[in-house]
């Protein structure tokens, strides 16, 4: 059997989308009032720990995230903050959010059981090629939801998460960042390109 070259037939549209994404800010900043005081105010409930900040610096390569997301989805509003924070300790870190909407292709190239959920990050290497992709819940946040709704009452939702639930998914994140960053640092391609 022949080796098949390299490659990443998305690449293309990746980068596009990446390019067209915008940093968490600019990204807020296109939300009516209500959802940017939101954003906002989710923003100021991420803490990374100096442990987690020591892991991130030590990162080394390239790493382009693109974040399918929606202005007015709360699941995107307590979670894109965690990714920009992350992504903010470490220049090989860049993350860009797109609305889902915005390139039909990308939107339905990342279907999530079916559906066009978000937030979906897609962790890309240097050449805009699918390391992985997470979303559009962590673990910690399909816990609680399942204990709420499958459970003997049905929580409205009305109740922000606590600390601990903010940290268990931040940690859950912080993960697939290392573990992306992890299969690009041991790359045979990459290693050979920068002779490490």
């Amino acid at each position: 059997m022949a080796d098949v070259p390299a490659g990443d037939p998305r690449s293309e549209m990746y980068q596009k989308a990446f390019l067209e994404g915008l940093v968490l800010d600019s990204y807020i900043a296109t939300g009516n009032e209500s959802q940017q005081s939101r954003w906002r105010e989710a923003q100021a409930r991420v803490h990374i720990s100096s442990s987690q900040e020591t892991l991130i610096s030590n990162f080394r390569r390239q790493m382009n995230i693109l974040v399918l997301s929606g202005i007015w989805c709360g699941d995107c509003m307590r979670q894109g903050p965690m990714l920009a924070a992350i992504a903010a300790l470490n220049p090989v870190l860049q993350v860009r959010f797109i609305d889902n909407h915005a390139i039909p292709e990308l939107r339905d190239s990342c279907r999530i059981q079916g559906g066009t959920r978000v937030p979906l990050a897609l962790f890309l290497s240097e050449d805009y090629y699918e390391v992985a992709r997470y979303g559009d819940r962590t673990l910690a946040s399909y816990r609680r939801k399942a204990e709420r709704e499958l459970g003997p009452a049905c929580d409205a939702g009305l109740v922000p998460p606590t600390e601990q639930e903010l940290a268990e998914e931040l940690c859950e994140w912080l993960d697939q960042f290392e573990r992306s960053q992890l299969i690009l640092r041991l790359s045979p391609m990459l290693r050979s390109r920068h002779n490490d």
